[in-house]
């Protein structure tokens, strides 16, 4: 029997690290929002019911406006009000969940425009088996521990290492559990497996793809227009 799913998407960040003025996910590949780009992979998505969007509180207008309604995303049926970090903004996404209640909650970075879908669709099939799932690639390159003066300290064994990616897809009673434990014990991580985890719930790993990366810096928005190159030539 297939799962409900609703999909949280936080994009409340402020962009500092991109620069400038603009607020990195209404930044565009090929003419379209990064917003956009991650939103129309999750419309397509038969078994996820709707999709909850998390801004800042001054943009929700602009969003509704600018990015759901000219692009056809039926599916974002809430923008709510994000919060400083981004546990705030799914929080805040996720208590905004109504009646009838789904079996799963997808959640996924707003700047991360070039998920696969059949990737998506695996993770939430693997999640309505376990009850929860991230995304994620093994870590190929050495990896060392550095300290404060940049120094290092030791070389990791990157057997078993890997760089965690979103979706993330967790059972909706057990992220509603862990985000209420976090704001109750004042739980600072970031990302909800780590939530997850600390409630002693297994956490499963379905593998992701190097082109779904998370644009934060001016470097990646290169990356992304070859990405979007690439794909939109290969549709």
């Amino acid at each position: 029997m297939s799962k409900s799913v609703v999909a949280v998407v936080p994009a409340a960040g402020q962009g500092t690290r991109m620069g400038g003025t603009a607020r990195k996910q209404y930044l565009s590949l090929g003419g379209v929002p990064l917003l956009v780009l991650s939103l129309k992979v999750l419309q397509r998505i038969e078994s996820i019911r709707e999709i909850i969007l998390s801004v800042p509180e001054s943009d929700r207008d602009y969003c509704w406006r600018e990015i759901v309604n000219p692009y056809g995303l039926g599916k974002v049926v809430h923008i709510v009000a994000g919060g400083q970090r981004r546990q705030d903004s799914v929080r805040n996404g996720l208590f905004a969940i109504a009646d009838p209640l789904p079996d799963l909650v997808l959640v996924h970075d707003g700047v991360r425009p070039f998920i696969q879908e059949e990737i998506v669709e695996h993770a939430i099939i693997r999640a309505g088996q376990t009850g929860a799932v991230v995304v994620a690639i093994p870590i190929h390159d050495t990896v060392k521990r550095v300290d404060a003066q940049q120094r290092i300290q030791e070389t990791l064994n990157r057997e078993g290492l890997w760089q965690i990616q979103t979706p993330q897809i967790f059972r909706y009673d057990w992220l509603v559990e862990a985000h209420q434990h976090a704001l109750q014990e004042h739980w600072d991580v970031t990302d909800d497996a780590a939530l997850i985890e600390r409630q002693g719930y297994p956490v499963s790993v379905v593998e992701g793809s190097c082109m779904n990366i998370k644009i934060t810096r001016p470097s990646d928005l290169v990356f992304g227009e070859a990405i979007y190159n690439t794909v939109q030539s290969n549709p």
